[in-house]
């Protein structure tokens, strides 16, 4: 074990009525979360123990971990300080959060306060993104950020695990119970297996793939990336129907298809819409679209966001399953995911002296910040709300 994990300040401390944070040392607040069914939370306790144990301070709204299955007292005992107001909370100087913040939490920011969270493309509305700008803070999309081979980590294991959960959540929306077709998705003996087209061929696709052919399913694969396909054939180990994303190839394997997956992620701004309405139209009766691209706008035309609550509605006779935040399914698994990936982040940005000092030096921060004091920064926001948009670079430089 690194001594960093062992040292004396894991130890137990002499209790303080009040704690003075030192220079470089960061107060990070976790507001419950309220919108969308969210059961995620962003810190689990085993990164607050390090986190902690480094001088930082960490407050939780009381409960926030409940639906994940971490309590109050677990926080606490990690080192967490239990608030039992948003107010509170919202004194902090980093926010972190598994959803967006509502208009109301948005009203509790301060100028220069960073917000750490999911941008959440479909929900995110004009006025949202003028009441951010009105306050000035530091806004940064948990899924733009970049680690240092250039992907998207928090996306990456969010993939993963939303892969896994669109054929699991395909399996039980083709039940008899579900109002389904009644179809086993690997078939029996005597009996095909279903037929499963996947769009993409990314990390979601990947591990749709993998649990698809593990069950036994027929699996069909498009993506207009040749080398995606062929890297996914290598990852697989197995030879695969693949093809381009040609409407003709497509159309003609919808129509007899049982599940379809929306597995496209852009690294800007919205997915492009590669399923027309007609094409959904002549798809059969009861087959099922689960579309985990929904996140960022979604890759049929059909695609409405759903909740949790409600998560399926039906048109032209397709079942459709469009929740933006499928992970939040498997909460406890998701949190200590997401957890495991900011944590890092913030102990870089101690060591740098501040988050704001560390947007100067790592890359893949910067590449998530849409927000700027007061400026946006994000290309396709501004073109889809038609705002203006500045450079990050030059307003960082110019802040020196």
């Amino acid at each position: 074990m690194p001594e960093s994990l062992t040292g004396a300040v894991f130890q137990t401390q002499p209790e303080t009525l009040e704690v003075e944070l030192k220079p470089g040392h960061l107060s990070i607040g976790i507001p419950k979360e309220i919108i969308m069914q969210e059961n995620r939370i962003a810190l689990v306790p085993s990164s607050v123990i390090t986190l902690v144990g480094r001088g930082h301070r960490v407050i939780i709204e009381s409960t926030a971990g409940e639906k994940s299955r971490f309590s109050d007292h677990v926080y606490s005992e990690a080192g967490a300080e239990i608030a039992y107001s948003k107010t509170q909370v919202y004194k902090a100087d980093v926010i972190l959060k598994a959803a967006p913040p509502t208009e109301e939490e948005i009203e509790w920011m301060r100028p220069s306060q960073i917000l750490i969270s999911p941008l959440q493309l479909p929900i995110i509305t004009e006025t949202y993104i003028s009441k951010l700008l009105e306050k000035r803070v530091i806004a940064v999309a948990m899924e733009y950020l970049m680690d240092e081979s250039g992907s998207f980590p928090i996306v990456r294991i969010m993939s993963e695990l939303a892969g896994l959960c669109a054929i699991t959540t395909a399996t039980e929306l083709l039940a008899t119970t579900s109002n389904g077709n009644g179809l086993l998705l690997g078939g029996i003996s005597g009996v095909p297996p279903a037929k499963v087209v996947i769009l993409g061929a990314g990390i979601v696709a990947e591990y749709a793939t993998r649990t698809a052919l593990g069950l036994g399913a027929e699996v069909r694969i498009f993506d207009e990336s040749i080398s995606k396909l062929k890297r996914l054939q290598t990852l697989v180990g197995r030879q695969l129907f693949t093809s381009v994303l040609n409407p003709v190839y497509l159309q003609r394997e919808l129509l007899d298809t049982d599940v379809a997956i929306g597995a496209i992620h852009s690294k800007l701004g919205r997915t492009p819409v590669v399923v027309t309405e007609d094409m959904v139209a002549n798809m059969k009766q009861g087959a099922v679209i689960v579309d985990i691209s929904i996140d960022q706008g979604g890759c049929f035309e059909t695609s409405e966001v759903t909740t949790h609550d409600r998560p399926t509605f039906t048109k032209y006779g397709v079942i459709h399953y469009c929740v933006p935040n499928i992970a939040s399914k498997v909460a406890r698994t998701a949190s200590i995911a997401i957890s495991n990936i900011i944590t890092p982040f913030l102990l870089r940005a101690a060591s740098t002296g501040s988050i704001e000092q560390l947007l100067f030096t790592d890359k893949g921060l910067r590449h998530g910040v849409y927000i700027y004091k007061g400026r946006l920064t994000n290309e396709y926001l501004g073109r889809r709300f038609d705002m203006k948009v500045t450079n990050l670079d030059l307003l960082m430089t110019s802040s020196l």
